[in-house]
């Protein structure tokens, strides 16, 4: 046995020390990768330099790839994608394991077919295309940030500022068009939008002809904030003509990617007069956290470069790629990795073809080296290297700058994790994320035109279209909205001067026209009308809109200028005073308790005072009087009986107080009956409508008729529609209809000239009127902010004073049955009262109980045990029905004891039996 574990241990050893030889063996001198960008470019210039810094770098590092060198060859793309492509497929003739680069997304996307062909990881610091996936090219490394998380950040700062559109300008390229797609996603997740999109042919050769037409369509539409996602050529063509145009003052909002911040950190100094057109511009920039080794870097900068420019981000992402690959290629070859290549056989049809391409082979490990980038954790200039699960780097984060004087300030930060703020996101990762509006900050801004308040981000179109204003022509009710006979755009009304006043607070001009939406002889579709804005053949709608949900859901309401809930009208009739009016203040179901409470207390009262006070003892037909007198007389705190206990002292006490309460509350119904004149329905409100079966109408237009029978579920069989108020009142008067359902306003109308009818019940829903704008528009706020000023400054009661107050009815001061008091007002009172009666009993009994049982235990004797039933019942009646010897005032000694008490008792008896039986001659 010993044997064979000696041979299983030798065998390992041996096997380890093979693996190990093998593995030194395989170790190359020298790894080829390539390096592949635009070298007469902002980023390029800086790459090239990093590139070379970083390969230097881990040369004379002895800790990483142990002996083997990097030799990397660089190749110019010259920003074509084409020739990208070629200069892909020669390095694939140079063996070369990995790629760093390009930085244009057009030629990541064609040379990306070409890695993936040849298995050869291609690793880009600067293409920041959304589209480029790993899920299409697998062997694509995006060693820098997504575009998608950049597009992000101007949504939380446009979300941030309360903007609700802007105006996209891009570059008509994969870059530009796929940036601002992802622009739009994250826009729409905050409820926001790109109002318009304006390309920009791609290239130098952009004239400024082509930007002067886009920036003439820019100015005049509406929205005031501009994006720009383009190269930095065409990016100061733009601002020189926007600045030529008057474009970069007062109302605009310029913001720019990270393709100007990459111009500001390497270009030193920067032309002054680009900077007096940029004044003002917001600009976003890759963050990375300060360190040691990259203010090492930045020190060893200057004297590379002759401080002719600086160091940007994408010359960070750049350096930190190549130390990437090394990390990588280590792990590659600690695990056993060979560097072979072999012929691709897809390529075996071209054979002999002037192209040369079988010359290109395939990287046979190249799976495995790209597992071994993925799974990096390194620390590096640019922060963490570490990919999530989509192969993003994480912790994505953009520096917010703004430009101002003679360079820029820095007023926040944005990362995926917090969102906006003012500390750096690396402090943050190690607190809970918190992503609420309150936590969002940045610090003040500096805009163009030297203004420091936020710009309010659109104004109305140049183009001199005036907004299409809806206005409902009504048949009935002209006072809130008619057109002005002998004009078709011009109308007056309540509704009319609410929208003018507010509109001449605004602090813009705003142009419009009214067209009136319905023919006059039939009240409009409110619902149609509101559709019509939200479809855009209105910009806006006014008049008596009711603001209701299934409307909010597709235009956007200002605050309501009026309260406007459903209510119903009834006929009624009038209540005069008579011979029995006295019984009207209280209802049949609450005299019938009073009654029966004031017996109630009457006897409970007689039982707490019956044995020891003399006023409630006597015959069966006195004491019934005396109780009946006792507690009726109490009515008017009459009552000539005393009270001796102290259980019944209590309980009239708490009497007393129901009795004052309700006589006051008597007198005070009594005199509203006989003083104001009261008013009867059959219908008491709503609920009446719903139960009993009755015919209902409603004005035409109005959204009384959908909550009706969608709400309320009451049968369309019931709801008989109405025109006008004439109607109104016919059909109310010929039973067409027993009620009335509309708008509180149209029913105050109403009412001031038809007396016969009435509100009946409350109001059962709350809603208001207000004016009606597409979704998101800016118009919608600014107007509520002067509907409030309206409010606040007394004008609104004004305008409703002026149309809508009429006297010709009076209500003369008449109520509808509102003075009778029911049951359910002093049911508090009646449940006090009998409580207090029931504790009274209870304890008055167990006192009777435990004399009852001192009593009894006197009396019974062994021999009469079978007499002790009807002895104890007739002592426990007798006990309740005498009057307590102790109640007598001229008693002196009162601890005498219950068997004392019931010797005495016994004794009494039986004289008195023997009294009865002896005759006047047995005394003489």
């Amino acid at each position: 046995m010993n044997v064979f574990v000696f041979l299983g241990l030798l065998l390992l050893c041996f096997r380890q020390f093979a693996n190990g030889m093998g593995s030194n063996v395989s170790r190359p001198a020298v790894v080829n990768i390539g390096a592949l960008f635009t070298f007469d470019s902002t980023i390029g210039r800086v790459a090239k330099i990093a590139i070379e810094e970083a390969v230097n770098d881990v040369n004379s590092n002895s800790t990483i790839l142990h002996g083997t060198k990097l030799n990397i060859t660089m190749r110019d793309s010259n920003c074509s994608g084409f020739l990208g492509m070629v200069q892909a497929l020669q390095f694939m003739e140079a063996d070369v394991v990995a790629i760093i680069g390009p930085q244009s997304s057009v030629a990541a996307h064609i040379i990306s077919f070409v890695a993936d062909e040849l298995q050869v990881p291609l690793l880009s610091f600067a293409a920041t295309d959304p589209t480029l996936t790993p899920l299409q090219f697998p062997f694509f490394v995006r060693t820098t940030h997504s575009d998608e998380h950049q597009m992000t950040a101007i949504a939380e700062i446009i979300q941030y500022y309360g903007w609700k559109q802007v105006i996209a300008i891009f570059v008509d390229d994969d870059y530009g068009r796929n940036g601002v797609l992802s622009l739009d996603d994250a826009l729409a997740e905050k409820r926001c939008r790109i109002s318009n999109k304006f390309a920009i042919r791609p290239g130098s050769g952009v004239g400024r002809s082509e930007i002067m037409d886009v920036l003439v369509n820019v100015a005049v539409v509406e929205s005031r904030v501009i994006v720009l996602h383009v190269y930095p050529d065409s990016g100061f063509k733009i601002f020189r003509v926007a600045d030529y145009l008057q474009m970069m003052g007062n109302g605009y909002v310029w913001i720019a990617t990270d393709w100007l911040s990459s111009v500001l950190d390497s270009s030193s100094p920067f032309p002054p007069e680009m900077m007096d057109i940029m004044q003002g511009v917001l600009v976003l920039r890759h963050h990375t956290p300060d360190s040691t080794r990259k203010r090492a870097l930045i020190s060893r900068w200057r004297n590379l470069t002759d401080g002719s420019f600086g160091l940007n981000s994408y010359g960070l992402y750049a350096y930190d790629s190549v130390w990437l690959v090394a990390h990588a290629i280590d792990a590659f070859l600690n695990q056993g990795g060979v560097i072979s290549f072999s012929t691709d056989s897809n390529l075996r049809y071209f054979n002999g073809n002037s192209l040369n391409l079988e010359s290109m082979s395939i990287f046979n490990g190249g799976k495995l080296l790209l597992d071994k980038i993925l799974q990096s954790n390194l620390v590096g200039l640019t922060g963490s290297l570490r990919f999530d699960s989509s192969r993003s780097l994480i912790h994505p984060a953009y520096d917010i700058i703004n430009v101002i004087g003679t360079g820029y300030r820095q007023i926040g930060y944005w990362s995926n994790y917090s969102g906006l703020s003012i500390v750096p996101p690396e402090t943050l990762y190690s607190r809970p994320p918190n992503r609420s509006s309150a936590n969002q900050h940045l610090y003040s801004v500096f805009w163009p035109g030297g203004t420091t308040t936020a710009p309010r981000g659109w104004v109305f179109p140049t183009s001199g279209r005036q907004l299409k204003i809806g206005v409902p022509v009504r048949a009935s009710f002209q006072e809130f909205a008619s057109p002005v006979r002998g004009s078709n755009d011009m109308f007056k009304g309540f509704c009319i001067d609410v929208f003018t006043a507010a509109v001449n607070l605004l602090p813009y001009a705003v142009p419009y026209q009214f067209i009136g939406f319905g023919n006059g002889h039939h009240n409009p579709n409110y619902t149609d009308l509101v559709n019509m804005v939200a479809s855009g053949k209105f910009d806006g709608a006014i008049g008596d809109i009711a603001i209701v949900t299934s409307r909010t859901k597709i235009v956007d309401f200002t605050l309501p200028y009026a309260a406007s809930g459903l209510v119903v009208v009834a006929p009624f009739k009038r209540l005069n005073s008579g011979a029995w009016s006295f019984l009207r203040p209280f209802t049949l179901l609450t005299w019938s308790v009073i009654i029966i409470f004031f017996i109630s207390v009457g006897v409970v009262v007689w039982i707490l005072e019956h044995r020891i006070n003399d006023d409630f003892r006597g015959s069966p037909s006195q004491q019934i009087i005396t109780i009946l007198w006792f507690i009726f007389s109490t009515l008017t705190f009459s009552h000539k009986e005393n009270t001796v206990s102290c259980l019944g002292r209590l309980v009239l006490l708490i009497w007393l107080f129901v009795v004052l309460i309700l006589t006051s509350s008597y007198t005070a119904s009594l005199t509203s009956i006989l003083t104001v004149q009261q008013l009867s329905s059959p219908i008491k409100g709503i609920d009446t409508l719903r139960e009993d079966n009755k015919r209902i109408g409603y004005q035409v237009g109005s959204f009384a008729e959908q909550y009706m029978s969608k709400e309320l579920n009451i049968s369309e069989s019931r709801l008989i529609s109405l025109n006008s108020p004439e109607e109104y009142a016919a059909a109310l008067h010929d039973g067409r209809v027993d009620a009335v359902v509309d708008e509180h306003p149209y029913v105050e109308l109403f009412l001031s000239s038809e007396c016969e009818f009435r509100i009946v019940g409350q109001e059962f829903t709350r809603s208001g009127w207000g004016f009606a704008f597409p979704r998101d528009s800016p118009l919608a706020p600014d107007m509520s902010t002067a509907i409030l000023k309206l409010s606040e400054n007394g004008e609104l009661q004004r305008i409703h004073d002026k149309w809508l107050t009429k006297s010709a009815c009076s209500l003369d001061s008449s109520e509808i049955e509102s003075s009778q008091l029911h049951l359910r007002s002093f049911l508090g009172l009646f449940l006090i009262c009998g409580i207090v009666c029931f504790i009274a009993l209870c304890i008055y009994f167990v006192l009777i109980c435990r004399r009852f049982y001192g009593i009894s235990r006197g009396q019974l004797v062994p021999d009469d045990q079978g007499r002790s039933c009807s002895s104890w019942s007739r002592t426990f009646l007798s006990l309740i029905d005498e009057k307590d010897p102790s109640s007598s005032s001229k008693r002196v000694k009162g601890d005498d004891n219950d068997e004392e008490a019931g010797r005495k008792l016994e004794r009494k008896s039986t004289q008195t039996s023997l009294s009865r039986d002896i005759t006047p001659e047995q005394l003489s």
